[in-house]
């Protein structure tokens, strides 16, 4: 009989124990079978104290079941599997035996047989109604086989048997039993119903809620989820995982930044969430928000190497050199130093991985990395030389080709073209493949405005490399310069075509026609798709912005403007937002806007477009 087992023994999920049957020692296990025995009779005499069994009867009957107990635990010894788990689960139904019952599934378990773990967990649960081992069984056996929409039965039930601590844990780790779910959009209502008892109750309200969250998060809606956030938070504004929840939904949400920002006043030394908010702030491009948070950190812990490091690089993202050389000596200064463990102190516990999350595991990456930002920042002052010798340092495997192209950048920003061409053709098959050498060569055609011949490079690439988004975004940009814009619609549909959520190819598209005050209606579908793509994206804002500037909606413009000055205040937003303010009268603003935006970047050409074109001088 026990062939059945290897027609199943291919059910391998995730989770379940796995790998041969235990098979006992013959006498240890008759031995620990009599044992059993012995207490199973106090138990069954105790369940039926009316029914002792005195008589002859039930003597017989108690050595039958000892006999089917000890054949069971024999054939298993012997190999017999699937005769072993049949007279055991035959055994469990008849005493409804806790034991019985968990040591069939148990051996069905550890033969991957998963349809009959689950026939001897169904009959234990059905047995045992109030047994919550019984339900913990039946959730683990029904999530390993992909069969999450069962689980919320014998959940609900295992809810009702816990205690309260118990029931915070169950339902913490339900996001994860879920979370290979195929339909999660179906199971997320079902599982409101589930939570409903507890949703606003002090013990398990803030769990509950935050669980809903991911789970309607995973199913693509993320408004639902941020609801389920703020009830959270609204239950316990201290605790952390509602704010969690909001950082993770933030990419999609902008407006979760506002959970987060009020959890942080109940908590403002949660620095392990703070740095986490930064990070995350950085990634929706809030330059300037998460350097606020940075800055907090850094003068609550200053001796905290990792914030110093990620405050340098967003310094230079903001056109900052002086701030970003500042805040990269401080990351060098402390970067040997183990100063990690005294922030974990500065936090509770659920942040500390947050925090490892921040510090890279290898710290001789980590100052290389800085001294490629310094090289950068280096150059962004104009000093060259100092760029060079920074970049001279940095030896790391990983960061080969940020040098290379930094080095070729360099040489082209001096106006050194052929040296930087000589140095492409210098690189071999391990340092650059065609495709990089491509992108370095048009690199150095940008800034020196030779858009033909880069016209000519990308066009040549893109018949050898068939299909490379990057390379066909690349020579659209390049179209555009030419003025070809129906080659660089083209390209740009293309880009689209391969890869339907390509934000940038959107964005660029609607821009382009907003730019020229064509295709307006066109131009708004477009962006309000890449704003729906990465919405918060301060370059798609101040796209939309100026579609709606074109559009004769100034007001709207304005606001729109501002929230991506806002987030990122860079010189080619600020030249947008201060043409509208302009138009508008609001002339020492625009002024200001613009004066700023020179000093971070004077060679912007979107700037130096406007004010040439408006005739202003600043």
């Amino acid at each position: 009989m026990h062939s059945l087992f290897r027609v199943t023994t291919s059910f391998t999920p995730a989770g379940l124990r796995q790998g041969t049957v235990h098979k006992r020692p013959l006498l240890e296990a008759l031995t620990n079978l009599l044992l059993g025995f012995m207490l199973l009779g106090s138990q069954l005499a105790f369940a039926h104290p009316s029914k002792t069994m005195a008589a002859t009867n039930g003597a017989a009957s108690d050595a039958s079941l000892v006999y089917q107990i000890l054949v069971g635990e024999i054939e298993l010894n012997q190999g017999n599997v699937g005769t072993s788990y049949q007279v055991l689960l035959e055994a469990a139904r008849k005493t409804k035996n806790e034991a019985l019952f968990q040591r069939s599934t148990d051996i069905a378990l550890q033969a991957r047989a998963g349809d009959k773990a689950l026939e001897a967990a169904r009959a234990w649960q059905t047995a045992l109604p109030e047994s919550a081992s019984a339900q913990r069984y039946l959730i683990d056996i029904l999530a390993a086989m992909g069969r999450e929409a069962e689980i919320l039965g014998p959940l609900s039930a295992l809810l009702k048997l816990s205690t309260p601590a118990e029931r915070v844990t169950l339902i913490n780790t339900t996001p994860r039993i879920l979370n290979s779910a195929s339909q999660p959009e179906k199971l997320a209502p079902q599982l409101e119903e589930v939570f409903k008892p507890y949703t606003n109750t002090a013990e398990a309200g803030v769990a509950s809620n935050v669980a809903l969250g991911r789970i309607w998060a995973s199913a693509g809606e993320h408004a639902r989820a941020l609801d389920f956030a703020r009830r959270a938070h609204k239950l316990d504004p201290q605790a952390p995982e509602p704010a969690l929840l909001a950082l993770e939904l933030m990419a999609n949400e902008p407006q979760a930044v506002a959970l987060v920002e009020d959890h942080l006043q109940y908590r403002p030394n949660n620095l392990g969430l703070r740095l986490v908010f930064a990070r995350a702030l950085a990634l929706t491009q809030r330059y300037t928000e998460a350097v606020a948070q940075l800055d907090f950190i850094t003068q609550q812990q200053p001796t905290l190497a990792a914030p110093w490091l990620t405050l340098g690089t967003l310094q230079l993202e903001l056109h900052n050199p002086k701030e970003a050389i500042i805040a990269l000596q401080n990351f060098l200064d402390r970067s040997d130093q183990a100063d990690t463990q005294d922030t974990a102190q500065e936090v509770e516990e659920a942040d500390n991985d947050l925090v490892k999350t921040e510090i890279e595991a290898d710290p001789n990456r980590n100052r290389q990395q800085a001294w490629l930002l310094l090289s950068q920042a280096a150059e962004q002052l104009g000093d060259h030389t100092a760029a060079q010798a920074w970049l001279n340092k940095v030896d790391h495997l990983e960061l080969a080709q940020d040098v290379i192209q930094r080095r070729v950048h360099i040489l082209a920003k001096q106006g050194k073209f052929a040296e930087a061409r000589k140095l492409i053709r210098r690189l071999n098959e391990q340092q650059a493949d065609d495709r990089t050498k491509v992108l370095l060569e048009t690199l150095v055609q940008r800034e020196a405005k030779q858009w033909s011949e880069a016209q000519r490079v990308l066009s040549s690439a893109n018949q050898r490399i068939p299909n490379d988004v990057e390379l066909l975004y690349e020579q659209a940009m390049v179209e555009e310069k030419l003025n070809r814009l129906g080659e660089m619609e083209r390209l740009l549909r293309r880009v689209i075509d391969l890869k339907p959520d390509h934000h940038n190819a959107l964005n660029a598209l609607g821009y382009t026609w907003a730019d020229r005050n064509m295709r307006l209606p066109e131009a708004q579908i477009l962006v309000q798709r890449a704003l729906a793509l990465a919405p918060g994206d301060p370059f798609v804002t101040d796209s939309m912005g100026w579609v709606e500037y074109r559009m004769g909606n100034r007001e709207e413009a304005v606001r729109l403007l501002r929230e991506a000055f806002r987030a990122r205040p860079d010189p080619e937003i600020g030249a947008h937002l201060g043409e509208v303010l302009w138009v508008m009268g609001e002339r020492d603003e625009a002024l200001r806007i613009w004066r700023d935006g020179r000093k971070r970047d004077a060679s912007n050409d979107v700037l130096k477009e406007t004010l040439s074109r408006l005739k202003v001088e600043l």
